[in-house]
């Protein structure tokens, strides 16, 4: 082999060893590199069904009386009611205010509770949006609680603490939970612990607390709390028709209140719109309304649609610090 040949051949190998020393540093610093973790799914409260009432007892208006945790990934936003997949009972129309009249003073007034916030930061961003009076109960020691809590109160909008209690099922209702087995001093601390997770919280309302709102002495602690506070009112959500939240609330002085509907027991856009007019129904016969959702995309696109329907049928939508009696 000649000369030439021979000094070809070592350049030749030369770059050949260049190059995979190039490969194999990049090869070692993309192992290297940090791998971005996706966070695990946030537990979201879905609406399932509890133990119905005992034969002889009064029935709580329809809704879910309990509530699990399943992870879930929320659907895109539906924008419209043509959006429905399907058709619920169909209820009354409700009628049209006059032309030309706006709610009228001292209307029918329908309060919308949105709960569980604290999760789901971008649907519940979407409630906040919204331009009408709506309340926000907050759970304890979920990701969000602060973040939800403020952008809520400086939208104008309502701020609640969403107070975890015990399950009849046995269903574990979350960080921040009063139970029938803790003593007086514990409810207290408890409750006081929890509402210092939400300091900007004008009112409570019970999460799940089957078995607890119906504890009449779980419930005097509870409402003592609110009762020492003396600028704290109570909603009960009567997830069970053996509740005596308001009842206790109205015994201890505290302003009170009471739901009257469970707006989405089905994530389904068209179930949530007939749950509404279902609410202002309630709300025309008797005066005021409160109805409870959760921040499910479903929900708000169903609250979004109704808005203008309600509106010009003369419904009023307030706060629902507006509708507790005692104040």
């Amino acid at each position: 082999m000649s000369k030439k040949s021979r000094r070809r051949g070592r350049r030749s190998s030369l770059v050949a060893l260049l190059v995979a020393a190039i490969f194999g540093a990049a090869a070692v610093g993309w192992l290297l590199l940090p791998r971005q973790r996706r966070p695990p799914p946030v537990a979201h409260r879905v609406a399932t069904y509890e133990t119905p009432p005992a034969a002889g007892e009064t029935a709580a208006p329809a809704g879910p009386l309990e509530a699990t945790e399943v992870p879930e990934s929320p659907a895109p936003l539906a924008t419209s009611a043509s959006a429905a997949v399907e058709s619920p009972t169909p209820l009354p129309t409700i009628a049209p205010a006059p032309s030309g009249q706006g709610s009228p003073r001292g209307g029918a007034k329908l309060a919308i509770i949105v709960d569980d916030c604290g999760q789901w930061i971008d649907t519940e961003r979407g409630f906040v949006a919204l331009g009408i009076p709506l309340t926000m109960s907050v759970l304890p020691d979920v990701p969000y609680a602060s973040t939800i809590a403020r952008e809520a109160a400086d939208a104008g909008k309502g701020v609640m603490l969403h107070l975890p209690m015990e399950t009849v099922s046995g269903l574990n209702p979350g960080p921040g939970k009063v139970t029938t087995e803790m003593s007086d001093a514990q409810i207290t601390e408890q409750v006081e612990a929890d509402l210092a997770q939400v300091p900007l919280a004008r009112g409570v309302n019970n999460h799940e607390g089957s078995k607890g709102s119906a504890d009449s002495r779980v419930m005097r602690d509870v409402v003592g709390v609110l009762a020492k506070r003396g600028d704290l009112f109570f909603i009960d959500s009567r997830t069970s028709a053996a509740s005596v939240g308001e009842q206790t609330a109205q015994q201890a002085g505290v302003p009170t209140a009471a739901r009257d509907v469970f707006l989405d027991n089905q994530a389904s856009l068209a179930y949530t719109e007939a749950q509404l007019r279902e609410a202002a129904a309630i709300a025309e016969r008797n005066g005021s309304a409160i109805a409870i959702g959760h921040p499910r995309p479903t929900t708000l696109a169903a609250v979004r649609a109704m808005i203008p329907e309600l509106q010009a049928a003369g419904v009023q939508f307030v706060l629902a610090q507006d509708l507790v009696s005692g104040r």
